[in-house]
């Protein structure tokens, strides 16, 4: 309350109303950490898809892990069930944080993923309406349609789905997407595994070059976001 007893208008940045609770500071942080955490083994994959696929699974779920571990087990040198079971963890690693996010928050959670987008309010609208109906549907597909998968699962949290069902149709939704890679990896074979080893080769190369276009797409997006915005009188 402001001192003339009106309400203090809700800061739109943060999906909370007033001061934030622990639980709130928790999750945006893990939220946080997430993206860190992403952008920070991102470097990894190339050094570490030839030498050390089972890790580069269990650590980011990455899609070259799995079809490289798929390739492996073609070629005898690694165990197909491993390859599957290895790419779980790390696909599912913060998935329970963003249904959370979405079960305490409810609809605000969106404020953090599409901020003051033009079309934020139509988008969350549409996602509401989709989960709302298609829900277990929309969770077990998440890695093959064009939404991202964490406004997904933060719809499921806020549309209130337990989250006991979410963890299991999230386990189906992975395990589809793992068989997928690994499978893809399967049917190619040797190549692939080739491809992986001369990547990981080169991998100092490919990541002094990765770390470049990302630094480079930052600058960027900061010049254009700097270009749009209002000059000042």
């Amino acid at each position: 309350m402001n001192d003339d007893g009106t309400a203090t208008p809700r800061n739109a940045a943060v999906p909370w109303d007033g001061k934030p609770e622990r639980l709130d500071v928790f999750l945006l942080a893990a939220i946080s950490l997430s993206g860190i955490y992403a952008l920070a083994l991102l470097p990894a994959v190339p050094s570490l898809v030839g030498t050390h696929p089972v890790l580069l699974e269990l650590l980011r779920g990455s899609m070259t892990a799995m079809v490289t571990m798929g390739a492996l087990s073609r070629v005898g040198d690694q165990s197909l069930f491993i390859a599957v079971v290895a790419a779980l963890p790390g696909l599912m690693m913060f998935d329970w944080v963003y249904w959370w996010a979405g079960r305490r928050w409810g609809r605000r959670v969106m404020d953090l993923f599409l901020g003051s987008h033009p079309k934020a309010a139509q988008r969350t609208a549409r996602l509401e309406r989709l989960i709302a109906r298609w829900g277990w549907v929309a969770i077990v597909i998440a890695y093959f349609q064009p939404v991202p998968n964490v406004l997904i699962y933060a719809a499921a949290g806020w549309t209130r789905m337990r989250l006991a069902t979410f963890l299991l149709l999230d386990v189906i939704g992975s395990l589809l997407w793992v068989a997928l890679c690994v499978g893809l990896g399967y049917a190619i074979g040797q190549r692939a595994v080739d491809v992986a080893k001369g990547v990981s080769h080169y991998a100092l190369y490919l990541t002094i070059l990765l770390v470049l276009v990302i630094f480079a797409r930052q600058a960027w997006t900061a010049t254009r976001g700097s270009s749009r915005s209002p000059r000042q009188g």
